[in-house]
């Protein structure tokens, strides 16, 4: 086994894991959630077949789903995030290109390749659970919980960054 898929494997583990039993709980003011566990899925290289990550994005949606008590919302969000990922880090590359076998983390390509990386897939990953949780009725609600979800959520993932994973390429 790689030591990417190792990392993969153990980050799915541990995130799921604290997206369910710890930050199912965790609301700022009614409208700020964490969404952590979809780190995992922009770790994911870049190498992945099209096919398998909407695979694992509609498994790893479908946890939190089935903890969330939300039937398929996140599930969605998930898909729809695997099904743009692609096109967005083709148009999104960073100066020196893709490393073969990297993943997309700040250790690799840096904090300001990571948040122009992740920021719009965390936001739309957002918007779409709580537009289809309001039933399009609460627009303006959704997109400010979007906004502060997407926020919060990128500021967890980049503290777990720079305190749990290597900077091997610093």
């Amino acid at each position: 086994m790689s030591r990417n898929l190792i990392i993969l494997i153990f980050s799915a583990i541990v995130l799921m894991l604290f997206q369910v039993f710890v930050l199912k709980s965790f609301v700022l003011f009614g409208i700020g959630f964490c969404f952590l566990y979809v780190m995992f899925l922009l770790f994911l290289p870049q190498e992945i077949g099209f096919a398998s990550a909407m695979v694992i994005g509609l498994v790893s949606g479908l946890i939190v789903d089935l903890f969330y008590n939300t039937l398929g919302i996140h599930a969605f969000a998930c898909v729809l995030i695997m099904f743009l990922r692609p096109y967005w880090m083709k148009f999104n590359k960073p100066r020196s290109g893709y490393e073969i076998n990297d993943l997309p983390m700040i250790s690799n390509y840096g904090l300001g390749w990571f948040v122009t990386y992740a920021l719009p897939l965390i936001f739309i990953h957002a918007l779409t659970v709580f537009l289809i949780e309001s039933g399009n009725r609460l627009i303006g609600l959704s997109i400010l919980k979007a906004l502060v979800t997407g926020f919060i959520s990128l500021v967890f993932m980049i503290a777990i960054q720079y305190l749990f994973y290597s900077k091997a390429k610093r």
